[in-house]
């Protein structure tokens, strides 16, 4: 099959790459033997780019219908630590049944509808080890205002294809993140007016 592809992927990975080396090293400069679960992999070329550079167990998941664009990309690698994708909706009531270090996605939570968001932080604890992070990318929203004028433009063709989508503002998403025993870590001016940001998962005592 002719492979799915996205220039953003081409775009942003190095950017990305960069932080999560720093995310995953421990002390000694050294990359932790992570396992990483990628929510909703989309075309799976960040996957296979990340796994291709990163010794960490490396699990894709989305639709169902989108599994046949991701494993065409997997084929092509020559990197064992890229696993099939699983099937994974947000709003499942069930993840996985295995906990991972990290749970990365990228440019999803503005396409999701809230509830899916709040879905999102809900079961990201329940798939987390303790101290595990959560790395999301895409653009935001700050003190209740777009960053750019073509961030203002791609909300507006967000809400024009569903109400249920949109740019979602910061303080909300940190609000909800802290709810869920998830810590602010950092938050990366990306290219593009996107962010990389980073919670870590303190289980309540």
């Amino acid at each position: 099959m002719l492979k799915p592809f996205s220039q953003a992927c081409i775009n942003n990975r190095d950017f990305i790459l960069e932080h999560l080396r720093g995310l995953f090293e421990d002390e000694s400069h050294k990359i932790k033997e992570y396992k990483v679960l990628e929510i909703g992999s989309g075309t799976g070329q960040h996957g296979v780019y990340f796994s291709s550079h990163l010794p960490v167990q490396w699990q894709m998941s989305d639709f169902e219908e989108n599994h046949e664009g991701i494993n065409a990309w997997i084929e092509e690698t020559t990197a064992d630590n890229c696993l099939r994708p699983i099937v994974l909706d947000v709003s499942d009531s069930e993840w996985s049944s295995q906990c991972y270090n990290a749970l990365f996605t990228a440019n999803t939570l503005h396409i999701m509808s809230w509830k899916n968001v709040i879905h999102f932080f809900q079961k990201a604890c329940a798939a987390l080890e303790p101290n595990g992070l959560v790395i999301v990318y895409g653009p935001f929203n700050y003190n209740g205002a777009y960053t750019s004028e073509s961030n203002e433009r791609f909300d507006q063709f967000l809400q024009a294809s569903s109400p249920e989508k949109g740019i979602r503002d910061i303080e909300k998403v940190n609000k909800l993140a802290l709810e869920n025993h998830l810590l602010p870590v950092a938050d990366y001016e990306m290219p593009a007016n996107n962010r990389l940001l980073v919670w870590r998962f303190k289980k309540a005592t």
